[in-house]
């Protein structure tokens, strides 16, 4: 066991500050120190990773993993997490570095390890790994899905090298306000709210077109909004024992069918979990708009923030 030093005892606090309480950092932190599956997760990463003994020996696989996990779920850019550890105790305490012995991961690390998950295709990988965690706690994918997308914008500036927007992204319109980026496509389960599927699209691909790859085949009931409507023969196509329970549109040559309205709204109390989701990547984490150029990058980072997402919505069953 290595002996603590000064500048970890100050970040344990060890009895100095004792009018110190915890703050909603320390107990998020905490609560994801508890409850994140390291060993599982680590052990996905750990055939890419690079091992001792060619050249300069690398950081510990862990240590990286949850430094990029702090980037994803405080916002952060590869330099901004490497100053945010070095200003904040309680990030360091959670990465596990001991500034008296060590340096804090820079960010041209951080960004090679990124890298290495982007080229390797790893956030599927991670997203799945999570999947099957929860599965095995008990949190079993149901015969309900929820299916919904949402946009996430990208810069349509021009004032960049390239003189050019970025190629892989695309505008689209939602009622009067024009949208340029792109669509997270996500098929959520209508018990546990817990993400099962996902696709990342260009921003006019229209919500329907991915909904195959949304659905687990053994749906009984499929939720959607009223994007989904009519869309029979492409929900059959992978589930064919689900029946629709999209909301229809209730507007007819100008009269509102009111009996529809109710129905929507029923339909409506269950789909809404679908958004608990979206609040946690897009609100909670940030992830309204893209960080990187082109849809890959982007994806990779969609499906680990789905992924936290999930575990950070299952936290109390988790931690029981």
């Amino acid at each position: 066991m290595k002996q603590q030093t000064l500048a970890m005892a100050a970040d344990h606090n060890a009895g100095f500050e004792q009018y110190r309480r915890p703050t909603r950092r320390d107990v998020f932190l905490a609560t994801m120190e508890e409850i994140v599956p390291w060993q599982e997760l680590c052990s996905v990463i750990e055939p890419y990773y690079p091992k001792a003994g060619n050249g300069r020996p690398p950081i510990g696989l862990e240590r990286m993993v949850r430094m990029y996990f702090v980037q994803h779920w405080f916002n952060l850019a590869d330099e901004a997490c490497e100053e945010a550890l070095l200003d904040s105790t309680a990030l360091r305490r959670f990465v596990g570095i001991d500034l008296g012995r060590e340096r804090v991961p820079d960010g041209t690390t951080l960004l090679k390890f990124r890298r290495k998950l982007e080229d390797k295709d790893l956030g599927k990988a991670l997203f799945a790994k999570v999947g099957e965690v929860l599965q095995a706690k008990g949190m079993k994918v149901g015969t309900g899905t929820i299916v919904d997308a949402t946009i996430i914008a990208a810069p349509s500036s021009t004032k960049n090298a390239e003189k050019a927007r970025d190629p892989e992204m695309h505008q689209t319109r939602k009622g009067q306000q024009w949208y340029f980026g792109m669509k997270l496509h996500i098929g959520v389960d209508s018990q546990t709210g817990l993400t099962h599927s996902a696709v990342v699209t260009p921003a006019n691909v229209h919500d329907k077109h991915p909904l195959p790859e949304l659905l687990h085949g053994n749906e009984q009931r499929m939720y959607g909004d009223s994007a989904y409507a009519s869309q029979k023969v492409l929900m059959h196509s992978k589930a064919p024992h689900a029946k629709d329970f999209t909301n229809q549109r209730t507007r007819k040559a100008g009269v509102v069918d009111e009996v529809e309205r109710g129905k929507n709204r029923n339909k409506s109390r269950i789909r809404a979990r679908v958004e608990h989701v979206f609040a946690v990547v897009k609100r909670l984490w940030g992830f309204s708009k893209v960080r990187y150029r082109g849809l890959a990058k982007n994806a990779t980072r969609a499906f680990v923030a789905l992924g936290l997402a999930n575990i950070y919505l299952a936290r109390t069953r988790l931690a029981a």
